[in-house]
């Protein structure tokens, strides 16, 4: 008997711009580049390196609070796949009604585009 695919769940913005795809617990880029994870029961939603970068709403957003404190670096990273998922669709389909955040709460990939593509400055040196 043979696993059925892992589903894939679609990041969005709050305009409602397709950012990511969510398979298992890795998260992809729209050109299927491993960029980041999901861990633990609050959905926290980790870059490459370990850096924590907000939790995954229910309607496919990462958000955040405006005043967050950073979390420490995750020591322990799952292992990155081996290459781009055989089932990471080619477009998404059309994004959920979005509803108002509050003040206090920020769209991680409406704030930082590009908070997947760069290096944490958090990391240690290859020196050190």
């Amino acid at each position: 008997m043979t696993d059925a695919p892992i589903k894939p769940f679609f990041i969005y913005t709050t305009r409602g711009d397709w950012m990511a795809t969510l398979i298992g617990t890795q998260i992809f880029d729209t050109r299927g580049e491993y960029v980041g994870y999901i861990a633990g029961p609050e959905r926290s939603v980790y870059t490459r390196d370990g850096e924590w970068v907000g939790d995954m709403s229910k309607d496919g957003r990462i958000l955040r609070k405006r005043a967050a404190q950073r979390r420490p670096l995750q020591e322990k990273l799952p292992p990155k796949p081996a290459g781009k998922p055989s089932n990471l669709p080619p477009r998404a389909p059309l994004p959920p009604q979005m509803a108002e955040l509050r003040y206090d709460t920020i769209d991680v990939l409406e704030e930082e585009e590009d908070i997947f593509k760069r290096l944490s400055d958090r990391r240690k040196d290859l020196g050190e």
